[in-house]
């Protein structure tokens, strides 16, 4: 969830953190500080922003080759100056900077209370550097093998970095189920939660394994153990991603940008995979395991927030084109419930980040238990893309607003890929439909362009019903998860009340709350119900209920009931998802934007949940 920030070398460190920190502003925004070395440790961090921190440092002292900064999203302790990261340890010599979530803190705190320690902040990072520093006081090691030692006592998630003035050459690294990557320059280093801060200056990286602990010292340069002592090669990656991805390229907000480079990033999770010259579908990176695929007795998707929405769809796709039976589960849920799995399953983890600690914990179940596990996601040499035996970039590019958009129809596309792949093999499908989804699939890209157009017409919509404190979502099969998808959005960034439901499911009580005041928006393209759908959108015009409904741009029928039509291009029901709840991401971000709400940085939200 927050955002860690190291630099070693020969440049000034403040600038080089306080820019990563703005990079990585996305997964937490509560508060911010730096610690600096250059002779002694000097220590500033305030709440708020990264903008305050950079406000409150004037005139301070700054100078250092040698920093770490953080940003923080709360789980321990309020917001605030104190529980802001980095914290020391008695001494005060000792800083450290977290990521995660230390489960055993309150005994360890107890411990070390009755050992004549004393806490400021409400924090488990806190308790972390008191034992590191107790550790090497009281063994006499140095930094790197008090920090080891220290982990080895430690239970729960950390991404941390540690600096001391007894060692002002050096910076101790280590991670557990929270990402830390470390890139490599000419003569310096840079450490991050991920790779944003770090494309601008390098592009060759080591992302940490869980339990290494990572030395980064001026004359030794990088070197890795793990917790239990073993050295470790450092195996180094080029970046994919450039520069010119983290920019807002003239649009107002990142969240805005992403929605628009949704055209692209679909086109590019397709390249190399789609090939409707010649009828074929190739996923190299599940090669391997195509025919496990292929063969599944059952795929369970596990997931959370929009991916859990776009594995909904999978089980539509999977279930309709493969005919493999599918359930999808909150990955939040999946390992606590003790769920039957077996050697012909497969389970299918979807995630932006690729650092979804609930996702990962799934996974090690579903691994535990002899399944074959596939990945989607957007990071490569994330945690995930490690640990599941295969699976498939999204090729998404960076998504730097916390509402997740252009990652969603990329997950959409994979999953799509996925399905027609096992069709093709089992059979399920006739040839001229399966053909007819590949070419409709490839230009999929043009259809979200036209609808993207319709933006003008939704800031219309969005500028009369910006003051709706209830907003309901119904959508039919496959735009069902759709719907869920936009009461999301719209909760997310404009803080109005949102629900999604099937919707033949409105009957069934949301219909209790519909009035004048209610907006109802009714996915409609779906021919196989249409009019079914027609009867819902009745139901709620008799009780006065105001309707937006996104249909095809061929209706004529539902464009006589609703209050208004946004009118989409017309592709194969399988295919809906990923241009319908185009409209829907527009809406929830005009509405935001009319509501003065922070559309990339939304309260209390990061875009990484890696903790759980």
């Amino acid at each position: 969830m927050c955002g860690i920030v190291g630099y070693i070398g020969k440049q000034d460190a403040f600038p080089i953190i306080i820019n990563g920190l703005k990079r990585l502003e996305y997964r937490g925004y509560d508060s911010a500080g730096v610690a600096l070395l250059n002779g002694s440790l000097n220590i500033y961090k305030c709440k708020g922003k990264v903008n305050d921190l950079i406000q409150f440092t004037k005139g301070k002292k700054l100078e250092g080759t040698i920093g770490i900064g953080h940003t923080r999203w709360a789980t321990h302790g309020p917001p605030n100056d104190i529980n802001a990261h980095p914290h020391t340890g008695k001494s005060d010599k000792l800083a450290i900077i977290h990521n995660g979530i230390i489960e055993n803190y309150a005994p360890l705190k107890e411990e070390l209370i009755k050992r004549g320690h004393s806490f400021e902040s409400d924090t488990d990072t806190e308790v972390l550097i008191h034992l590191i520093e107790e550790v090497m006081d009281k063994e006499q090691v140095s930094l790197e093998e008090a920090v080891r030692l220290a982990l080895q006592g430690v239970v729960g998630a950390y991404a941390i970095l540690v600096v001391g003035e007894d060692n002002p050459r050096k910076i101790v690294a280590a991670r557990k189920s929270s990402p830390l990557v470390v890139g490599i320059g000419e003569g310096e280093f840079f450490i991050a939660s991920d790779a944003t801060p770090i494309i601008e200056h390098t592009r060759n990286v080591v992302y940490l394994n869980d339990e290494e602990i990572a030395v980064i010292d001026l004359e030794n340069g990088l070197s890795i153990k793990n917790i239990q002592n073993q050295d470790k090669a450092p195996f180094v990656q080029e970046l994919e991603w450039n520069l010119e991805m983290l920019e807002k390229g003239g649009y107002d907000h990142f969240m805005l940008k992403e929605i628009h480079e949704q055209p692209r990033s679909i086109r590019d999770s397709m390249r190399g995979r789609l090939n409707p010259a010649i009828g074929n579908v190739r996923l190299g990176g599940i090669k391997e395991y195509k025919q496990k695929l292929v063969n599944a007795k059952r795929i369970i998707i596990v997931a959370c927030g929009t991916s859990w929405h776009s594995g909904l769809v999978g089980e539509y796709l999977f279930e309709d084109l493969a005919r493999i039976p599918v359930e999808v589960e909150y990955a939040s849920e999946f390992r606590y419930r003790n769920p039957i799995i077996d050697e012909d399953d497969v389970v299918i983890a979807i995630s932006q980040s690729g650092e979804t600690a609930d996702t990962l914990a799934a996974i090690n179940l579903a691994k535990s238990r002899g399944a074959t596990v596939l990945g989607i996601c957007n990071v490569v040499g994330s945690s995930i893309a490690r640990v599941t035996h295969a699976g498939a970039y999204t090729h998404a590019g960076p998504e730097i607003g916390v509402a997740s958009t252009k990652a969603f129809t990329a997950q959409l596309t994979i999953l799509t890929l996925m399905a027609l792949t096992a069709a093709e093999s089992r059979g399920t499908l006739r040839r001229s439909r399966y053909m007819q989804l590949l070419n409709e699939l490839e230009n999929i890209p043009e259809q979200i362009t036209a609808a993207l157009k319709l933006e003008e017409q939704i800031k219309y919509i969005a500028q009369e019903f910006k003051d709706a404190p209830n907003f309901l979502y119904l959508g039919r099969g496959y735009n069902f998860p759709v719907a869920l998808e936009g009461a999301l959005k719209l909760k997310e960034i404009s803080y109005i009340h949102a629900e999604g439901y099937p919707a033949a499911e409105m009957k069934h009580g949301p219909i209790a709350l519909i009035d004048e005041n209610m907006p109802v928006v009714v996915l409609a393209t779906n021919k196989s119900a249409y009019e079914k759908i027609v009867s819902n959108i009745q139901e709620v015009k008799a009780r006065k209920g105001r309707i937006i409904a996104i249909t095809h741009d061929d209706d004529t029928e539902i464009k006589k009931l609703a209050d208004h039509v946004i009118q989409i291009p017309i592709v194969a029901e399988p295919l809906t998802p990923i241009v319908s709840v185009i409209p829907l991401q527009l809406l929830s971000y005009h509405i935001a934007l009319l509501r003065d709400c922070n559309v990339d940085q939304p309260r209390n939200l990061a875009k990484s949940v890696t903790v759980e």
